[in-house]
C-alpha cells in the first residue's frame, strides 16, 4: 500500500492519481479483511488489525509495513476469539428476532419491530465506535475499547448516531452491490468509521512533504473518543 505523503513540490495538493491510489489501498485493505475474517473465529482480529491500519494511516499519511500488519493480526487472533464469538452470537439473536417479528410468528406487530431494528443499529454503531477504539489500540485490548466506546456515546449521542448510520449505510449497500464488492465495501466502512469519529484530514499530518515528527504518547494507548474531543473544534 503506498503511502499518502506527497511530495515537496506539490504544495500539498492533492490530484486524481492520489484519490485513486487511496481508493484502491482502501480497496486491497477490504478484500484482506475479509480473507482474514473467513474462518469467522478471526474476525475479531481481522477487524482490529484492518483498523489499526486506517489508523495509522490517517494520521501519518503511510500505511504499517506487511511485518508489522502481520504481527498485529498474529496477536490478535487468540484475544479476539471470545469477541467473535460474542459478535457472532449477538447478531444472530438480532437477526432471529427481526425475522420472527417481521413474519409474524412472535406478537408485537411493527412497533416491536421498529424498536428491535433500532436497538439492533445502535448496537452495530456501538460496536463500529469499538473497532476505532481498538484500532487506536494496535489491534488489541477490546475490554478497554469497549469501555471506552460506550463512555463515548453516553458523551455524544450525535457521533453515535452517526457512526449508526454509517453502519446502516454499508449494510444497505451489502445488499445492493454485487457479492464480489462486497469485500471492497468493507475497507471504505472502517475508513468511514474513522472519519466520522475523528473528523481529522490526513493533509493536517504532513508538513511541505514531511510528515509530522512522532507523538511521544503514540506508545500509550488513547481513547480515539477523547482524540476526536480533542480534535473537533
Amino acid at each position: 500500500m503506498a503511502s499518502r505523503a506527497e511530495p515537496p513540490d506539490t504544495g500539498g495538493r492533492r490530484d486524481w492519481r492520489d484519490v485513486a491510489r487511496d481508493a484502491a489501498d482502501l480497496a486491497l485493505l477490504g478484500i484482506l479483511l475479509t480473507l482474514a475474517a473467513v474462518p469467522l473465529l478471526t474476525a475479531a482480529a481481522a477487524a482490529g488489525t484492518a483498523s489499526a491500519a486506517v489508523h495509522d494511516w490517517t494520521r501519518t499519511g503511510s500505511w504499517p509495513s506487511a511485518r508489522t500488519t502481520a504481527r498485529r493480526f498474529g496477536s490478535a487472533v487468540l484475544p479476539g476469539v471470545p469477541v467473535s464469538l460474542l459478535a457472532l452470537a449477538g447478531a444472530a439473536l438480532l437477526a432471529a428476532d427481526l425475522a420472527a417479528l417481521a413474519t409474524g410468528r412472535v406478537p408485537g406487530g411493527p412497533a416491536a419491530l421498529l424498536v428491535t431494528a433500532l436497538i439492533a443499529a445502535g448496537l452495530a454503531g456501538y460496536a463500529g465506535l469499538v473497532v476505532v477504539e481498538v484500532g487506536g489500540n494496535g489491534g488489541g485490548r477490546w475490554r478497554a475499547s469497549a469501555r471506552s466506546a460506550a463512555r463515548a456515546c453516553l458523551d455524544a449521542p450525535t457521533r453515535w448516531a452517526a457512526l449508526t448510520g454509517v453502519v446502516a449505510l454499508a449494510g444497505l449497500l451489502t445488499v445492493l452491490v454485487t457479492p464480489v464488492a462486497v469485500p471492497i465495501l468493507a475497507g471504505y466502512t472502517v475508513a468511514a468509521l474513522h472519519a466520522v469519529t475523528v473528523r481529522r484530514p490526513v493533509s493536517d499530518a504532513v508538513f511541505g512533504g514531511r510528515e509530522r515528527p512522532g507523538d511521544p504518547n503514540a506508545r500509550r494507548p488513547v481513547s480515539v473518543a477523547v482524540a476526536g474531543r480533542r480534535e473537533l473544534p
